[in-house]
């Protein structure tokens, strides 16, 4: 009985150590992949398409992730079984980078970074409806308050509509990501390392960029002038690319995809904190609102099934009031 109860303490804190890991993961690739408009924009500025960006952007992440694979001692062989379905999921990233940087074009980068978080329920409902995950309560409220939340960091001054181009470009985008994140979670993937996954995955995303620049015939790079932003193309291959979806696709493998997806309202807050330090932007009570309920979303969702021990530690604070007749 010892030996059983000793067991079932050690098994606790491994699962609720990954859980601790696979949140601070899920934060960590939210939060660098929020920080895409502010490397791409001064891109986009001295006039290099999309496809170049991420073109180059791919490069340099497979570069960094090939160096870290080879450090690891890992081999970059791969099963025939493995190589459809990681053909597949580059291509499904590939897509949700295009569309992004594409709807980049047609609205600010904070408005496509605040509907872009349309991914987290489409994933919720792709897990409900095809593989019979359990939306409970607790997981709508999580989403409807980061959603309220990300609404309240909408901005638009001027008064102008959304570009109906532009919110196609993002909603394919979100739907892309969101069917990413699902398919990181297969089965088929467990026994290939998270470097191997992601290498792979933008390798072969890659292609796609390639093949459209190869038919546009022509490659944009920053000139002699500008190549200083030779750096925005590396840190984008670095920290939203690489990093973030090392830490993605860990996440999700530690805590799922639902719950990795809610983690991703992050991305909109860390957009308004880079504009803030960097940008002279200034936060409104309306924004600030907004992050409080994001913060609150996300504490909500790393409480997970936790939340009501809590709920019940807080009661147990108060006496009972007890009514006399």
């Amino acid at each position: 009985n010892a030996l059983y109860q000793c067991n079932t303490l050690i098994n606790h804190k491994f699962t609720m150590n990954n859980a601790i890991k696979g949140y601070a993961l899920g934060a960590i690739a939210a939060a660098t992949y929020g920080m895409n408009p502010a490397f791409t924009l001064p891109l986009y500025a001295i006039g290099i398409d999309s496809e170049s960006v991420l073109l180059f952007r791919y490069l340099f992440a497979i570069l960094i992730l090939g160096i870290m694979l080879k450090a690891r001692g890992h081999s970059f062989g791969l099963s025939p079984r493995h190589i459809l379905p990681l053909v597949a999921l580059g291509l499904v990233f590939a897509f949700s980078s295009e569309g992004l940087f594409l709807s980049y074009n047609y609205m600010d980068a904070g408005i496509a970074s605040t509907l872009l978080f349309v991914y987290p329920i489409m994933v919720a409902l792709i897990m409900a409806v095809f593989f019979h995950e359990r939306f409970t309560s607790h997981t709508a409220v999580c989403l409807i308050m980061a959603t309220i939340g990300i609404a309240r960091l909408y901005r638009a001054s001027d008064g102008s509509t959304l570009s109906l181009t532009g919110t196609l470009f993002v909603m394919s985008s979100s739907l892309s990501y969101a069917i990413y994140i699902v398919a990181v979670n297969r089965s088929i993937f467990t026994d290939i390392p998270t470097i191997k996954i992601t290498f792979y995955a933008l390798l072969f995303g890659s292609l796609l960029f390639a093949v459209i620049l190869a038919f546009r015939g022509h490659v944009c790079i920053p000139d002699s002038q500008h190549w200083y932003l030779w750096t925005n193309l590396a840190a984008l291959g670095l920290l939203p690319t690489a990093v973030s979806l090392i830490c993605t696709t860990a996440a999700i493998q530690y805590i799922g995809s639902t719950p990795t997806a809610i983690l991703g309202a992050i991305e909109p807050v860390t957009a308004v904190i880079l504009g803030i330090i960097f940008f002279n932007e200034s936060l409104a009570m309306r924004e600030f609102s907004g992050l409080v309920l994001i913060i609150f979303a996300v504490s909500l969702v790393v409480a997970g099934g936790n939340i009501n021990k809590y709920v019940n530690r807080l009661r147990k604070m108060f006496p009972r009031i007890i009514k006399v007749r």
